[in-house]
């Protein structure tokens, strides 16, 4: 490969996955006394990965082991984390059941695919480690009656960095993973949080949710609007993400707030806003600025700029509102997008600080 060929991202592997190989180990040496290391599991969807211990221990009715997380090129917030699966011998007829340690999180709202009170550990995980529960007792000649518990090393810390307290999940993280693989930059993740967000504010009734780009724009509405923090959905770049998932599960109240340059991109019928996925089309800008009545000469001038900030700027600076009607081009883009979704939208364009430039409300 030369130099100035991209580098092959490398993929990596979802908690679940880690959670299921530190299980099976852990099983494995409850039965037979000794850890694999490596320990093989199958994955969901076929194949199978290999992982190396970082840690393990072995009581009479009890063992752990540690997996350190590799999440591949992925920027995950979990990579390098210890996952942790404590095994307890239950008696006979008990089947597996699942419990949270230290940094895994607890379900505390409805909507989410495991109920409230349950440690957060997803469906696709849990059946991973039922299946390696049952492939070691096959082998071994266990009953397969055992307790899982996850830990997560400084998960709580690190949930932080999640959307979990707003989907009502408490205490750490979630231990997630519909593959087992973590695929780099797929956004993914990303995109089902987003979806779990919809399902918890339907489940618990909510009937206003608001997408948001970034800190500053949902900052402007939460000053305009005294909403719970669970209608507050994480949706950054995903805008497509969300609609889609809108157009089959609707929320009636629906509020978009989002800077210049990436609405513009929004406008234009872009559903991932992220700069090296989607671009600004300056003719688009130009037209816009024809509509406000603009000059010849900042009209010729915006075909050539750099960015649309830079448009923005010029035109704020001979006193030119873009923002109201970007912001009624939005409107029109978001509701084709939902196409007969009864979702009731509005828009906002805010600066870096916040601020609000133009807007176009709900109704109409």
């Amino acid at each position: 490969m030369s130099k100035d060929e991209p580098k092959e991202l490398r993929r990596g592997w979802t908690t679940g996955a880690c959670a299921t190989a530190a299980a099976k180990a852990a099983y494995t040496a409850l039965l037979t006394g000794t850890f694999p290391d490596p320990v093989e599991i199958t994955l969901p969807k076929g194949g199978t990965a290999a992982f190396v211990l970082t840690g393990h221990n072995l009581c009479e009715t009890e063992a752990f082991a540690t997996i350190t997380k590799d999440a591949g090129d992925d920027p995950d917030v979990t990579h390098g984390a210890l996952i942790t699966s404590t095994i307890r011998l239950l008696a006979k007829g008990a089947g597996v059941t699942f419990s949270a340690g230290e940094g895994v999180g607890t379900v505390t709202r409805p909507g989410l695919p495991i109920p409230p009170g349950e440690p957060a550990i997803n469906p696709v995980p849990r059946q991973m480690m039922r299946t390696a529960i049952e492939e070691v007792a096959s082998l071994y000649g266990g009953s397969g009656d055992v307790e899982i518990k996850v830990s997560i090393e400084g998960g709580a810390v690190l949930a932080q960095k999640t959307m979990n307290s707003r989907l009502g999940i408490v205490g750490g993280l979630s231990v997630l993973g519909t593959t087992g693989i973590v695929r780099p930059f797929s956004c993914a993740s990303w995109i089902a949080s987003i979806h779990r967000g919809v399902d918890v504010a339907r489940a618990i009734g909510l009937t206003h949710v608001v997408g948001a780009t970034g800190a500053a724009s949902e900052d402007a509405v939460r000053a305009r609007y005294q909403l719970d923090e669970t209608a507050m959905l994480d949706m950054g770049d995903f805008a497509g993400g969300l609609l889609k998932y809108l157009r089959s599960h609707p929320v009636e109240k629906l509020t978009l707030a989002g800077g210049f340059a990436k609405f513009t991109k929004l406008a234009q019928g872009a559903l991932d806003l992220h700069s090296a996925r989607s671009s600004v089309d300056f003719a688009f800008l130009q037209e816009l600025l024809r509509e406000a009545g603009a000059p010849n000469d900042l009209i010729e001038a915006a075909g050539s700029a750099n960015t649309a900030k830079e448009v923005l700027d010029r035109a704020l600076a001979e006193g030119i509102d873009l923002s109201a009607p970007l912001a009624r081009r939005t409107k029109d883009a978001v509701r084709q997008m939902l196409r007969d979704a009864p979702v009731d939208v509005e828009i906002l364009i805010t600066d870096r600080q916040g601020k609000v430039l133009g807007e176009c409300g709900f109704g109409g």
